[in-house]
């Protein structure tokens, strides 16, 4: 049956009956498309801002907006990925009514989390700038930047949470549909604001907030269509706090990781500061937003692995489960092998794409050379971390999250720069990598053969 004329229920049932590869590319295909376009938005805005301005330090600016802006793609999270994860399983089950609630209530969650910490960052905005590295080279850069596109966070926001719950319910191509409007509206306004206008670093920050408010305006039409799968009904817009703590408790997991990773980044950058200055800020954007790339195709393979491991799981068929998992992780183990492999052979070629500074290039190419040579496990890590969410074991995720950022990265940074310098700071990387792959590995291989044991018995 084409894809077209599948009715609602044929787009669920096919998540336990389709076959493996061919449902998993379905889904994924559309995931990836749509996470990759979104990563633009961010590419977009440091490439042209670091072309149309001629000031280095307004690169080292925008990094130092990364881990503000990693917090509220956590709150994002907090709801998205909860919401996306529980609708699979409850469709799963065949409760359509608890999917329709989870809906409405993350309405409200999203748009009440969303106001209070714009609010929040808004008045406070240049001591957390400040924690997270700014120096009064870049502060007024970072603070422009992030007064004018927070007010497009809460959309955002909405955006990713609703998206997700589109893709669980059986609209990948409609989810894709959704980023690659918005990235595409950035891609135009970007430089027209910028170049054409000269409103500087405002004009990127103006341009993403319009593309935020199409594509939330796309994405939540979806939902007040009663023709689809899911949509608004009227009484689940309450607030039920067993439904908030079932979402919450399974985003956790995503909004830990990125929370984590913003503190981790206030300290990569104080201490890339104390060993490097600005420029080494900078160099960093360069890493971030390369790899940047790579691990959002992997997201994409995610959340394509997502809904069809959650259905499986909650219908009880573990075989489709863990076919489903081993590629995931071998297309992902490929697709981070490839970031490696660039990362080390074009290093230059790549700083050049997001700075014009000959000091500050060099710098982001011995960044490139030590923060790629461990990339190619990240695939796995990611998969199985997402694995566990899609599970529901929010706290095995969790733990599998701050693995790397937490338990390694922060001793690494506090052991090797005293003896290595600025190298030191680079090849924390790599080493974290390496620790919470083989932690990840052990987890894994233990919860498949404890879910193997619990159907046998």
């Amino acid at each position: 049956m084409a894809t077209a004329t599948l009715s609602n229920t044929d787009r669920l049932r096919e998540l336990g009956t389709a076959p493996i590869g061919k449902i998993l590319l379905k889904y994924s295909l559309p995931a990836v498309v749509g996470t990759v376009v979104s990563a633009i938005y961010n590419i977009i805005d440091s490439i042209v801002i670091g072309h149309a301005i001629d000031d280095p330090n307004v690169v080292s600016g925008i990094a130092v907006t990364f881990p503000v802006m990693t917090l509220v793609t956590a709150l994002g999270m907090l709801i998205g990925a909860g919401a996306a994860t529980r609708v699979s399983i409850v469709l799963g089950q065949n409760d359509k009514k608890m999917a329709e609630t989870i809906l409405g209530n993350c309405v409200q969650l999203t748009l009440i989390i969303g106001i209070a910490y714009v609010g929040a960052f808004s008045i406070f905005i240049d001591p957390i700038l400040k924690m997270f590295g700014a120096s009064p080279n870049t502060l007024p850069y970072a603070r422009e930047f992030m007064l004018w596109v927070l007010p497009g966070c809460v959309l955002q926001n909405l955006t990713f949470s609703y998206n997700n719950v589109m893709r669980a319910s059986g609209y990948p191509g409609k989810a894709m549909y959704t980023n690659m409007i918005g990235a595409g509206v950035n891609a135009v306004l970007a430089p027209l604001f910028l170049f054409g206008f000269h409103w500087g670093i405002r004009g990127a920050a103006i341009a993403t907030d319009i593309a935020m408010l199409i594509t939330a305006f796309f994405v939540m039409s979806h939902f007040f269509n009663k023709k689809n799968t899911l949509h608004f009904v009227k009484g689940t817009f309450r607030l039920q706090w067993r439904v908030i703590k079932s979402v919450l408790y399974i985003g956790m997991a995503p909004f830990l990781i990125n929370v984590a990773g913003s503190g981790i980044n206030a300290i990569i950058n104080n201490t890339l500061y104390s060993y490097g200055g600005d420029n080494a800020i900078a160099a960093v954007v360069v890493f971030n937003r390369f790899v940047t790339i790579f691990v959002f195709v992997i997201i994409g393979i995610c959340q394509g692995m997502q809904p069809i491991v959650g259905y499986n799981y909650g219908s009880g068929r573990h075989s489709r489960l863990f076919h489903t998992l081993w590629l995931a992780a071998g297309s992902a183990v490929v697709i981070s092998t490839i970031g490696s492999i660039v990362g080390a052979v074009f290093p230059r070629q790549i700083a050049s794409m997001f700075m014009q500074d000959e000091a500050q290039i060099t710098c982001a190419v011995n960044c490139l050379h030590y923060t790629t040579i461990m990339f190619w496990m990240v695939g796995f890590q990611i998969v199985a971390t997402n694995f566990f969410q899609a599970l529901g074991m929010a706290g095995k995720a969790i733990f599998l999250s701050l693995t790397r950022q937490i338990i390694f990265m922060i001793p690494m940074l506090l052991i090797l720069p005293p003896h290595m310098g600025l190298n030191g700071v680079w090849a924390a990387f790599p080493v974290s990598d390496t620790a919470a792959t083989i932690v990840t590995a052990s987890l894994l291989f233990f919860q498949i053969r404890k879910i193997k044991t619990a159907k046998n018995a």
